[in-house]
């Protein structure tokens, strides 16, 4: 079994002054969508959240999930939500692409049905690139 990511120090500083229960959320949140995409990269921000998005490759555009910490809640947000067959309901929101399941404790994500949306919206995400994917397994801060 591979070594787990560490979480990238710009981040951690962050993450340090949120509650331990969000902490805990996110670390397992974020090692869920790294058991199964180990590959992809990470692209960390902090703007109206602090933000870690899950990508093919090396920019924004090759994204397929993101896990924003908010202060009082987590999110697992899916960046081609609309165009994602969902029977279940599951992804939430109102936005123009990116819908999102509400995070509240392991089994809002840890399940089969959100195993498979991950999935599919990784495929879309490598469908949609314009160049080879270029995922190697880097955590790149844009924190400044």
């Amino acid at each position: 079994m591979p070594k787990p990511r560490p979480i990238h120090p710009d981040f951690r500083r962050l993450l340090d002054r949120k509650d331990t229960e969000l902490i805990d959320l996110f670390t397992d949140a974020r090692s869920f969508i790294l058991e199964l995409h180990p590959d992809s990269n990470e692209l960390l921000y902090h703007t109206h959240a602090l933000t870690s998005v899950f990508t093919v490759a090396e920019k924004l555009s090759g994204a397929f999930c993101m896990l924003p910490v908010y202060t009082a809640h987590v999110n697992l947000g899916v960046n081609k939500g609309t165009l994602l067959e969902d029977p279940r309901s599951l992804l939430k929101g109102t936005g123009r692409r990116i819908r999102q399941i509400p995070v509240s404790e392991a089994g809002d994500y840890r399940n089969t049905q959100v195993k498979a949306l991950v999935n599919v919206a990784m495929a879309c995400a490598v469908n949609d690139l314009d160049v080879p994917r270029a995922a190697s397994a880097k955590t790149i801060s844009r924190i400044r």
